[in-house]
């Protein structure tokens, strides 16, 4: 157990799920608006441990851990590296990426899926934890698609922060226009882009 924002946190593990990957779950106790915030964040090494400013990982990741800190909730942290495909393809796709591509086409180049993640296992989790009726944190249409079809009540979808850097405003804007994440195309992310 850990203090987070005056609140006992517990860190689980879990056996038994469907893909057999070693995922876990900062779970804080006491929503204050009855229904639990959560956050599915997918493994970022190099944005959340060595804080790349090539995508918005890391700031999501912080976001994620104080508003759960506050309201009470969980961030489950899911191996999904790379959108799925791994450590090593993902630094693969970050050279691809430095020849003009975008991150969903460096992913294709690699022949690779788009976006790879499952969510199967995080709705086990959910369950598992007793949390079949969540807030998702998320600019991701998809994370709720994938939870509501697997059951899981989303309740309400909240919007993450943007965190546009200098070298990031392609990858978010990718993000958007691909794949329809809610991030607002404002002018100082269309002024990155030129």
């Amino acid at each position: 157990m850990h203090r987070a924002g005056g609140r006992t946190a517990e860190l689980l593990s879990f056996a038994g799920l469907p893909d057999g990957k070693e995922h876990v779950a900062v779970v804080v106790a006491g929503a204050r608006r009855g229904t639990p915030l959560v956050r599915l964040h997918s493994e970022c090494l190099t944005g959340d441990v060595f804080g790349s400013a090539r995508c918005d990982c890391g700031p999501q990741l912080e976001e994620a851990l104080l508003a759960v800190a506050d309201e009470g909730g969980a961030v489950l942290y899911l191996r999904q590296e790379g959108r799925g495909i791994g450590l090593y393809n993902k630094l693969d796709a970050y050279v691809l990426q430095d020849d003009g591509n975008d991150t969903f086409q460096a992913n294709r180049l690699l022949g690779r899926g788009e976006d790879e993640r499952d969510y199967t296992a995080a709705a086990a989790m959910l369950r598992a934890i007793g949390l079949p009726r969540i807030r998702l944190l998320t600019n991701n249409p998809d994370k709720a698609r994938q939870l509501r079809d697997l059951g899981i009540d989303v309740a309400q979808t909240v919007p993450t922060g943007v965190y546009l850097t200098g070298e990031n405003g392609r990858y978010l804007d990718a993000k958007a226009r691909h794949a329809g994440h809610t991030l607002p195309l404002t002018n100082d992310l269309e002024a990155s882009l030129l």
